[in-house]
């Protein structure tokens, strides 16, 4: 095997050894070539490294497993600092420990699940009772919105389609009206519940039908005005006309009626007349048991013969059953339907 030189020399090799040359061809020369001389070792480039964040465990000894990128002679720089950046996104993913002899890896980045401490009783039993109180108190306010609001929405459409019927019926009458110096036919008894006048009370805005019997889940409560049974009818030559309506709540009809005062306008229509009460006084307060104010001459009123007069009862305070707020008033017109609505309704 000959190796060449770069002066062009050769060296025999016989049998696997060199052949020395002749020592007088090397004595007093250099021929530069090196040969004992280590080759100087080609210099990499430099890549630099990425600053791994501090261990999470600084006093537990770093057993991590790091990807480092390797720099192979006469791959570019560019394609190692690629491969660096992609071993860095590995890293950042969560570390993984390796333990030493068992080849099995543990997640070191997660922490399993905190143990709650257990409450005690006392605690677990306020709470209970703050959640029944909260309950409560929304059940209560429920109650409310639904008694003060939804229960007129309610009362209040009852009571228009009752007014809006009786209306249709006074204006379409089936049987004919009685004529002049003829009296009318006694009027038949109405079942309980039953419609069969309109209040109009100009002062307070009021307009509601007037319904048999004061049973509060049948009339009351309806939003209407309900005539107590055994008194008189208007049409009656004398008596005591008496009436009741909700002061709060289901239509609330006679919410106003203590505004009234001596002087204002009472009007009760009918399917033949109109009636007109005029305001003579009242009882700012008395028992619910005082039926004498239902008499034919009322007592507590300014009356004191017989004569056509009106009653209207209501609770007092608002929002309470504690006693009764009562209204007087004396007829001082009677005007058949055919000679149009009294100067009460026209010049209120």
């Amino acid at each position: 095997m000959t190796a060449v030189r770069p002066g062009g020399r050769q060296d025999e090799w016989h049998g696997g050894r060199q052949q020395d040359p002749p020592t007088e061809a090397y004595q007093g020369e250099s021929d530069g070539w090196g040969v004992y001389q280590p080759a100087e070792p080609v210099a990499a480039p430099v890549v630099e490294q990425p600053d791994y964040p501090a261990p999470e465990y600084p006093w537990l000894a770093d057993q991590t497993l790091q990807l480092r990128a390797v720099t192979v002679p006469g791959q570019p720089a560019d394609r190692a600092a690629q491969q660096g950046t992609r071993n860095e996104g590995r890293r950042a993913q969560g570390r993984v420990g390796m333990s030493s002899g068992t080849g099995r890896r543990r997640a070191t980045g997660r922490s399993g699940p905190v143990a709650r401490p257990k409450e005690r009783k006392r605690v677990i039993a306020a709470r209970l009772v703050g959640e029944l109180f909260i309950t409560a108190g929304l059940v209560m306010l429920l109650f409310v919105a639904y008694q003060l609001w939804w229960t007129n929405v309610q009362a209040n459409a009852i009571a228009d389609g009752t007014r809006n019927q009786l209306e249709q019926q006074f204006n379409h009458p089936t049987a004919p009206p009685p004529s002049p110096g003829q009296s009318a036919a006694p009027a038949p008894a109405f079942a309980p519940g039953k419609g069969f006048a309109i209040i109009h009370v100009p002062k307070i805005g009021l307009t509601d039908p007037i319904a048999e019997g004061t049973d509060t889940t049948k009339v009351l409560d309806h939003g209407l005005v309900g005539h107590y049974t055994g008194t008189s009818m208007p049409w009656d030559q004398s008596g005591n006309f008496a009436v009741a309506g909700h002061r709060t709540t289901h239509g609330q009809p006679f919410r106003k009626l203590a505004e009234l005062s001596p002087g204002d306008k009472i009007v009760v229509e009918t399917g033949t007349d109109y009636y007109t009460y005029e305001v003579q006084g009242g009882l700012p307060e008395t028992s619910p048991t005082n039926v004498s104010v239902l008499q034919p001459i009322p007592k507590g009123s300014p009356f004191t013969q017989s004569g056509r007069y009106i009653t209207m009862t209501t609770c007092t305070p608002e929002f309470s059953a504690r006693g009764r707020l009562i209204v007087f008033g004396k007829m001082v017109d009677d005007r058949p339907r055919s000679q149009g609505e009294p100067p009460a309704l026209t010049n209120p």
